[in-house]
């Protein structure tokens, strides 16, 4: 009699903690609420056989300056997220840029500002209330989009604290969570983990070597990088790094597949200490490179996201610098096919 009331108590104990749900994700694209974005775009996505999206958003677009939600903003949510449902995709919403913080701004008020931290915490919570009807399995929820802190333990506090009021009113709802310093893998070691969360989804971005990824891209305008870059290989070549100037030292790093490699087994050993997923939900190359090269650097990107088994999330969805169409509106299959991994399975 004894041990069977140990045995009930240990079953339920094991039942009133936190259970997993059902979230999987594995190739996806992201979208921008502020984009013209229709049903017939994630009719194409679905049908290419891409499985989630990461929508972004910024606070000036669903709240206004009272921290009162915009009506049309949240529609247009409820509209893609309806879309999702549809059409079996899963989503992750994404709070891009505050008004206490952007990654690119010399003043970031979320890290010292007990006020700005009250604010975004209520931003989850309000968040919370409109999208928590959408099952766990099909919706997740990513904080805060590549944070900066001077400190780290700065950006440590304020994310657990923002796990814990999602927490205390969606216990269950996947949580992704990234790294200090714009989500690099490099600084994925200093990120505090809460224990026995098994809804979390560990996150970082993958621009490396900028000098490629985002050649002539508002980081690198007009004559700032006066050569051509390359992959594989250093990424500017001797005879052009005088003509380079001051990004003659970034041009003498080597970037290959096993370089690449290199970066993202540190995530995917941090992942392994929690036994959690992985997602990279930004990657890409601008299109101001030699194709060959950025052909290249997709196809060894997403071998290595088939080989250990991390999740995707491309940037971005149209055309443009790093779309996923031509500038004349055509779709770049050959991209297309290398975000898929399609690549991988050929001899």
């Amino acid at each position: 009699m004894v041990l069977a009331s140990s045995l009930m108590l240990f079953s339920c104990a094991k039942q009133t903690g936190p259970k997993k749900n059902s979230f999987e994700i594995w190739k996806g694209m992201n979208f921008t609420l502020s984009e013209r974005i229709t049903r017939s775009d994630f009719v194409y996505i679905a049908g290419l056989g891409f499985d989630h999206v990461r929508i972004n958003f910024n606070e000036v677009v669903v709240f206004d300056e009272n921290g009162q939600k915009i009506p049309g903003a949240f529609a247009i949510l409820h509209k893609w997220l309806g879309w999702c449902n549809e059409l079996n995709l899963r989503a992750y919403v994404d709070l891009h840029i505050l008004r206490s913080h952007y990654y690119a701004a010399p003043e970031r008020p979320l890290f010292s500002d007990v006020n700005a931290q009250e604010q975004f915490y209520e931003m989850w919570r309000q968040l919370s209330g409109e999208l928590s009807k959408y099952s766990v399995d099909m919706l997740a929820y990513e904080p805060l989009n590549e944070p900066v802190a001077d400190d780290l333990e700065d950006w440590n506090k304020v994310l657990n604290r923002c796990l814990e009021v999602i927490r205390e009113l969606e216990p269950e709802r996947t949580v992704v969570m990234g790294s200090n310093e714009w989500s690099h893998w490099d600084t994925m070691k200093d990120l505090q983990i809460p224990q026995n969360d098994p809804n979390i989804l560990i996150n970082f971005h993958y621009y490396k070597p900028p000098l490629l990824t985002h050649f002539g891209t508002w980081l690198y305008r007009g004559n700032e990088v006066p050569v051509t870059t390359h992959y594989p290989g250093q990424t500017i070549w001797d005879n052009d790094l005088e003509a380079a100037g001051v990004h003659a030292l970034q041009g003498r790093f080597t970037y290959n597949i096993d370089v690449i490699e290199s970066n993202f087994l540190e995530v995917v050993e941090f992942a392994k200490k929690y036994n959690l997923k992985i997602v990279c939900s930004e990657y890409g190359c601008n299109d101001a490179v030699q194709r060959d090269d950025r052909l290249r650097w997709m196809k060894d990107v997403n071998t290595l996201f088939a080989r250990y088994g991390i999740a995707s999330t491309y940037w971005a969805w149209g055309r443009g610098s790093m779309g996923i169409f031509f500038r004349n509106g055509e779709p770049d299959t050959e991209m297309i096919d290398a975000m898929l991994g399609k690549h991988v399975l050929q001899p």
